[in-house]
This record gives C-alpha cells, sequence and structure tokens, in this order.
C-alpha cells in the first residue's frame, strides 16, 4: 500500500494518474493547501520542502519519496512499467521528463501566479511566462509530429506532461494550431486511468475567483 498525500493540482494530478495506469494499491491523504496543512510537522517530516505531491510506500519500510519527478522515477521502477531498461531510450524518457520539471511546469506555474493571483498586474510578466509557455508547447507540437509521444513509447515523461498541458487555458496560453499536441492531449484524456486520477482528488468546489483568492494568500505571503 501506498499513501499519497496530494491535492488537486497539475503535480498532485501526475502521481495518481501513474498509480492508476500501474495498478498499485493506494491510499489518498488530501491536503488542503489554502489552509497550509502542507506546512504542518506532521507533513514535513514526509516532505520537508512543504510541498505536493508526496508518497509514502508501506510496503518499503515506510520509505518516503517527494517530488513528483522523483516519486515517478521511484514507481516506474517498483513497478517496472513506462521507464524502458535500454539506456539510451531510458535517458530519452528522461530528458523530456526533465523538460516537464524544469520548464514545463515552472514555466506554467509563473504564467498562473502573474496572470491569475499575483495582486499587481504586471503585462511584462505575464507575457514572459505565457510566450515561454507556448514556445515550450511549439517545442513538444514538433516533437509529436514525429513520434506518437514525448519519448517515442508511452511513458512516465507524458503522465508528467499532461497534466500540466491540460490547464493551459488557466494559464492563459493557447494552443491553436499545436496538431499535434492536440491529439496527444486528446488521446491521453482518453484513458480510464487519467479520468480517474484528475479527480483523485475531487476537484475543490471554490469558484474560480475564489480558488486564485486562496492560492493569492499563498503566494504573496
Amino acid at each position: 500500500m501506498i499513501d499519497l498525500y496530494t491535492a488537486a493540482t497539475p503535480n498532485g494530478h501526475k502521481i495518481s494518474i501513474a498509480l492508476e495506469e500501474m495498478g498499485l494499491a493506494y491510499r489518498v491523504h488530501a491536503l488542503d493547501l489554502s489552509a497550509l496543512e502542507q506546512k504542518q510537522p506532521e507533513f514535513l517530516a514526509i516532505n520537508p520542502n512543504g510541498r505536493i505531491p508526496a508518497i509514502v510506500d508501506r510496503s518499503n519500510d515506510d520509505f518516503a519519496v517527494f517530488e513528483s519527478g522523483a516519486i515517478l522515477l521511484y514507481l516506474a521502477e517498483k513497478s517496472g512499467l513506462f521507464l524502458p531498461s535500454d539506456a539510451k531510450q531510458r535517458s530519452v524518457v528522461m530528458q523530456w521528463l526533465m523538460f516537464q520539471m524544469g520548464g514545463v511546469g515552472p514555466m506554467m506555474g509563473q504564467a498562473n501566479v502573474f496572470y491569475r493571483y499575483f495582486p499587481q498586474t504586471l503585462p511584462a510578466a505575464i507575457e514572459r511566462y505565457q510566450k515561454e509557455g507556448r514556445r515550450l508547447f511549439e517545442v513538444m507540437d514538433t516533437q509529436l509530429a514525429k513520434t506518437p509521444y514525448l519519448a517515442g513509447e508511452y511513458s512516465i515523461a507524458d503522465i508528467a506532461t499532461w497534466p500540466w498541458v491540460r490547464t493551459h487555458e488557466w494559464s492563459g496560453i493557447e494552443i491553436d494550431g499545436l496538431v499535434h499536441l492536440q491529439r496527444w492531449m486528446t488521446e491521453l484524456a482518453a484513458r480510464p486511468a487519467y479520468q480517474k486520477g484528475i479527480m483523485t482528488p475531487p476537484p475543490s468546489q471554490m469558484t474560480d475567483e475564489e480558488k486564485a483568492e486562496a492560492i493569492a494568500k499563498m503566494v504573496t505571503q
């Protein structure tokens, strides 16, 4: 049994999707980020960085793993799925995983901050992160014109990236003209594990305005 500490965010959804795809038994602990439950001592003992997601593998001496990319690698190695054993193919998956971890996630996260949450409107910052997000989407579109999935075969790189790309409207980033990216998004969205994963935990019942206000408090404190 794996304990998953999470919330309804792209990074959280990476892990719930992966657990569903891999068929691993897990138990969900939904954290209320607006109440700063991720900063409480009991969670900091699992993840000293105070961010979701994190897991505790009860079948492996209560081994804790934090950072979504590290969790995906751990789960892939545990299950033997979605991470090739061939050194070159494994490296390709790792490259696209790092592309998400170092590029897509951070750039879209910053777009969200300045487009949705920051108390002052800073057009230059909004434009910078939205343009960079679009550029990264174009990189993926070019890759997906050549291969069905980011690393060729389906892998944890796709699992890591899709939950962020699906939120492009919230970031104010358009995907018009990116037909290969759109094909990939639609195909993955049809997989049962993705449909269940994005509902784990259930979405917040707050309105967009309430959600933006709650996150703004976290961002600016």
